[in-house]
């Protein structure tokens, strides 16, 4: 058996690459730039490749993502279609993503780039905030990633909604979904958290509409793909106040532009697409179950739905 990794990092592809022959000896896990014979290839380890890249793998049974993404997969038109698709579901890029919403979330909770602007300026003035169960966090997408975060977040104490496209509970958590639940998630949302799958159906969901049905002066954290935002709405909403702060880890264009509003704006928060980096040494455990699974006919994990593009 035959596996390709799609990764351009030879330090990072050689971590992979002893891990999974550690895991499943039989494997021969080689890099795509140096495979002779693509079409040998039972697994595809896939992040990030151009469109037209998975063509020649005509014997795939799987293509796994190194990422919980795989919208970069489905909008590949020659995708195989006789390849099942899984995406990763990896504890510790949970817990990663975890960490990186509850750090922002209790940024604009705590008011913290105003005590900043404060610190320069030598101003000494106490800044109330309301307690954690006085404060509505709203989670967009209830998947592995939100679902976690939402109550991760309620564990602290906060008061939190959740929406989805379909009907989802939570112990804890006010849950909302489809279109007719939107406005009300919305209305009550005061720091809106984005993590949801891209698909057609969400892409530019953050645009004036959404943004005008928050509370005036409600924070947003998009930790989930660049093209949930109409960037020319959401800049309009920070410079008009309906939108006080945002904090922004993904773009529709990576790296971010240098000349792009962002950067320079005194509202917004960027940070380089790390809120939870793929670690090699732990996901590979998680890609091994899947592959021992195909190979005993046991049904895969987080497979993919073609259809609903997640």
């Amino acid at each position: 058996m035959t596996i390709l990794v799609f990764r351009s990092d030879t330090d990072e592809f050689t971590l992979w690459k002893s891990e999974l022959e550690r895991l499943i000896p039989q494997l021969e896990v080689r890099h795509y730039r140096t495979d002779p014979n693509p079409a040998e290839a039972d697994i595809v380890l896939a992040w990030k490749a151009p469109h037209g890249a998975y063509a020649a793998y005509t014997g795939a049974r799987l293509i796994h993502s190194l990422g919980a993404g795989i919208d970069h997969l489905l909008a590949d038109p020659q995708l195989p279609a006789q390849a099942a698709i899984c995406r990763l579901v990896d504890p510790l890029l949970t817990l990663r993503m975890i960490e990186y919403v509850t750090l922002h979330v209790l940024r604009h909770h705590r008011r913290h780039s105003q005590l900043v602007q404060q610190q320069q300026n030598q101003i000494w003035e106490q800044i109330a905030a309301p307690a954690a169960r006085d404060r509505t966090v709203g989670v967009m997408g209830l998947g592995a990633l939100g679902g976690a975060v939402a109550t991760a977040l309620h564990s602290l104490g906060f008061h939190v909604h959740g929406w989805s496209r379909s009907a989802k509970s939570f112990q804890g958590i006010d849950t909302f979904h489809g279109s007719a639940g939107l406005k009300s998630f919305l209305q009550q949302t005061e720091i809106l958290v984005c993590l949801l799958p891209l698909t057609e159906a969400t892409r530019d969901i953050v645009n004036q509409n959404l943004l005008s049905q928050l509370p005036r002066g409600a924070c947003f954290i998009n930790a989930a793909r660049g093209h949930h935002v109409v960037d020319d709405d959401l800049l309009a909403a920070l410079d008009n106040g309906q939108i006080a702060e945002a904090t922004l880890d993904v773009f529709r264009a990576e790296p971010l532009p240098t000349d792009h509003p962002y950067w320079r704006h005194p509202h917004v928060t960027v940070t380089p697409h790390i809120a939870s980096l793929t670690d090699p040494l732990s996901a590979a455990a998680v890609v091994a179950d899947n592959i021992h699974r195909l190979l005993h006919g046991r049904p895969l994990v987080n497979q993919v739905d073609r259809t609903a593009g997640y």
